[in-house]
Parts: structure tokens; C-alpha cells; sequence
């Protein structure tokens, strides 16, 4: 019975050392081994030589545990938003909201990992963007950034693009999403486009004046033909013309009043006489 017993012991120890060394070999496995989703890549950070030159691609790979490290990066085309608030070329203060698509330089993610680590966008592109923003929008005129908008996001696009070359980061488009104006700005809008219109009327009353005093020297040049015109037909002709006158002008006076309901005619005379709500008999 007591030789049973020291075998069972010795065959559960046996048991517990394979199991502890598939353990180890389990563990020692699955830290040695690291996966690369799609859209991403890995840096190696090696305790004794460094950030590995290279990167891993997708796919499972090993490393030495306890010695490498596996760091992610992300390489898709991901969005970023920031606002800036820029003054003009004629001291106007305007905000501006700028929209880039940026992706790291695959090649260069080593060094982007070795000097801005992996939160290289957030670090760099708001400072980046903020500096070609201010500088563009000083060469312009408040109004210009309107009228000339396509060739200020070009120029912002470029400046921008060059400027995060430098950082290994890739702009695949750069674009200004929302652009306003000060209350400085609206009130110089507001209080030109009164002036414009106050410019208008003016001009118009100019205009009108104008008119009138051509029209005037028109009317006196007509008046004194005519004057002329009478004058020599009644030096040719005598005061026939003037009675003719005379005459066309009482019986166009006449037939005014014998139109109008309160004009009443009482005949002239001592024999016309005329009584109005009398009675006779009285």
C-alpha cells in the first residue's frame, strides 16, 4: 500500500511539472507573438539596440518577450478639424475652420515614433495648421477671402501640405469648411452699404436737377418763340388774332360754368327780374 501511495505522488508530480511546463510554454508563446490588424503597422522598440529601422506589416509576428515591444500605428486617412482666429491684411479679425484628411509616412514611422511618439497628429497638425492659416489669411483683404476663396485654400493647402512634410505626415486634402466675420466687420459692411446708397440718391438728385433745369430752358425757349410767333402775327395781321383768342377763351370759360350744378344765371335788367322760393301772391 505504501509503494501505491509514493507512486500515485510521484505520478501527480510528474503531472503537475508537464502542466506547469506547458504553462510557461504557453505564456512564453503567446508573448512572443503580437498581431497587425489591416490599416495599421507595427514599430519594435528593442531594450538594447533601440526603435527597430523597419515596421511589420499585417499578419501575426514574433518578437523576443520581456526584450521588444510592439508599438501600433494606425496608417488610415483619418479626419481633423481645428479653428483658428486670424486677422487680415486690413486689420480684420476673421475665424476660420479648417478641415485636413492626414495619414503618416509608412517609410518613416520610425522617426516619427522616435520623435512624436504615437499621438503625432494631435501634436503637430492644430500648431501646424494654426501657423499657414494666420500667415495666408495676413496677404488678404477681408473681403478678398469671399471673392478669391479657391485661391486661398489653394495657397493654404500648399503651405500646409509643405509643412507637414517636414513632420513625415501626409496630407491627403486640406479644405476651409467655415469662415466668419467679426461685429467690426459687419458694422463697416453695413455702415458702407449706407453710404453707397446715400452716394445713389444723391446722384439721382443731381440727375433729377439736371433735367429740370434743361427741361426749364427748353419751356422759356418755347415761350419765347411763341411770343415772337404772336408778335409778328399781329404786327401782319392787326388784334384780330387776339379777339379770336379772346373769344376762344370766353366760350371755353362758358361752357365750364354751364357744366357745373352751382352756378345759377339771373338775366340782366330791370325787366328780368327773377324770384327764387317766393310767392307770387305775397
Amino acid at each position: 500500500m505504501a509503494g501505491g501511495g509514493q507512486a500515485a505522488v510521484s505520478f501527480l508530480t510528474q503531472i503537475a511539472k508537464v502542466a506547469a511546463g506547458i504553462g510557461v510554454a504557453a505564456s512564453a508563446a503567446s508573448t512572443s507573438l503580437f498581431t497587425v490588424d489591416g490599416g495599421e503597422r507595427a514599430v519594435i522598440f528593442d531594450r538594447l539596440r533601440g526603435v527597430l529601422p523597419g515596421t511589420e506589416s499585417e499578419g501575426t509576428h514574433f518578437l523576443i518577450p520581456f526584450l521588444q515591444k510592439p508599438f501600433i500605428f494606425d496608417i488610415r486617412t483619418r479626419p481633423h478639424s481645428f479653428s483658428s482666429t486670424s486677422g487680415t491684411k486690413d486689420l480684420q479679425m476673421v475665424s476660420l475652420t479648417l478641415r485636413v484628411l492626414s495619414r503618416p509616412d509608412v517609410d518613416r514611422l520610425p522617426e516619427i515614433f522616435n520623435s512624436l511618439g504615437l499621438e503625432y497628429d494631435e501634436k503637430v497638425l492644430p500648431s501646424i495648421g494654426n501657423e499657414v492659416l494666420k500667415a495666408v489669411v495676413a496677404q488678404f483683404n477681408a473681403d478678398q477671402l469671399l471673392t478669391e476663396r479657391p485661391h486661398v485654400s489653394a495657397l493654404v493647402r500648399e503651405s500646409l501640405t509643405q509643412r507637414a512634410r517636414e513632420f513625415n505626415i501626409v496630407l491627403d486634402d486640406v479644405a476651409i469648411t467655415h469662415l466668419a466675420y467679426g461685429p467690426e466687420f459687419a458694422q463697416a459692411v453695413e455702415k458702407k452699404q449706407v453710404a453707397q446708397q446715400e452716394a445713389e440718391r444723391s446722384r439721382f438728385l443731381v440727375a433729377r436737377a439736371e433735367q429740370e433745369r434743361r427741361a426749364a430752358i427748353v419751356r422759356a425757349e418755347g415761350e419765347s418763340e411763341a411770343a415772337r410767333l404772336i408778335s409778328e402775327a399781329t404786327t401782319t395781321a392787326g388784334n384780330g388774332l387776339i379777339e379770336l383768342r379772346r373769344i376762344e377763351a370766353a366760350k371755353e370759360i362758358a361752357g365750364v360754368l354751364a357744366r357745373s350744378p352751382n352756378v345759377s344765371y339771373i338775366p340782366a335788367g330791370d325787366n328780368g327780374q327773377m324770384l327764387l322760393g317766393l310767392n307770387a301772391a305775397r
